[in-house]
């Protein structure tokens, strides 16, 4: 009898310790969420391709630091919103598509400290150029986090969040306002705006650019990235596009149904803007390019693609198993 009763005292205190290390394991794999404060600027666009950030409206904005398992060290990648915000499908994808590959992100809010919930109905709100501005803070801060490694920062973003993926490249920018503690590792854009030529656009850092895009998107036209990179990879930079048939706009997004009209997104599809002096000029009409202007619609789709969304993150799986050195 007695030697029964030590049997089962072992094997239950065994089975104790067991699943003490489980959860153990579980902890130490699924390290708890931070949230970091990144300190920015909200700039008009005038001030920010003028490089005028004194008169900047000081904004505190925040962003979901989480990490894959509790090493130090980390690669991460900071993940840029569109008009829907931060709680959109495509960057919660992401986030946990890039954390099951042992990358940490920050999924970085650049609406609700100012005040913003979604642009999609009114993109004014904020300039596209101001979430330039927020990348380059978000990276700052990201870089000086103990378990981060400042040499393996990546930026992926959606929509106007894209447009800040990949216009942050530029090393016009980058000295006017980029981190002076890490260097951006790659940049990742998915279906930004492609449709403002800038003061020296082609003049990029040698950061790698991987661009993905639906073809059947219309609320950012494919066409004029497509232009774009064929014209930067002329210049001999390593930036590629990806195309996927028949995919629409957020075709990353699962909250999204297949073909989801959004009445009254607004999109400047059909304009065409050159910088001039500090200005967007509306190349139709001579004039400074405002949401107002004829060129500007409302009627946009989305919609998720299973298949578009797999041959994506497969994609940028095994770029970034090469750029953060993963293996």
């Amino acid at each position: 009898m007695g030697g029964f009763l030590t049997v089962s005292i072992s094997l239950f205190i065994m089975a104790l310790l067991a699943s003490h290390g489980h959860a153990e394991d579980l902890r130490r794999k699924f390290p708890p969420d931070e949230t970091l404060k990144v300190p920015s600027l909200t700039l008009t666009e005038e001030q920010f391709l003028r490089g005028n950030k004194i008169n900047g409206v000081v904004v505190m904005l925040t962003g979901e630091l989480r990490f894959p398992n509790w090493n130090a060290h980390l690669p991460a990648v900071v993940l840029l919103h569109g008009s829907d915000g931060h709680k959109s499908g495509s960057a919660l994808g992401w986030r946990d598509f890039l954390n099951q590959m042992g990358v940490a992100t920050l999924r970085l809010n650049s609406f609700s400290g100012r005040g913003i919930y979604r642009a999609r109905k009114n993109e004014s709100q904020l300039s596209l150029f101001a979430q330039i501005y927020d990348t380059y803070r978000a990276v700052e801060v990201l870089a000086a986090h103990p378990r981060i490694d400042p040499s393996r920062i990546a930026v992926m973003g959606f929509s106007r969040g894209g447009f800040a993926a990949l216009y942050s490249s530029m090393r016009r920018f980058q000295g006017l306002y980029g981190s002076t503690g890490a260097r951006i590792a790659a940049h990742l854009p998915v279906y930004p705006p492609c449709n403002i030529e800038l003061v020296g656009e082609f003049d990029i850092a040698d950061a790698p650019i991987r661009e993905f895009h639906g073809a059947a998107d219309d609320w950012a036209l494919i066409a004029p990235c497509r232009a774009y990179i064929e014209r930067l990879r002329a210049t001999g930079k390593d930036v590629t596009m990806t195309e996927y048939p028949g995919a629409l706009h957020s075709f990353d997004d699962p909250i999204n149904p297949l073909g989801f009209i959004v009445q009254k997104g607004q999109t400047p599809r059909k304009c065409q803007g050159r910088e001039d002096d500090g200005e967007i000029i509306n190349i139709d009409t001579g004039r400074p390019l405002t949401y107002s202007d004829a060129c500007v619609e409302f009627g946009t789709t989305a919609g998720f693609d299973e298949a578009a969304t797999e041959a994506a993150q497969k994609a940028v799986n095994a770029f970034l198993t090469d750029v953060f050195r993963l293996n």
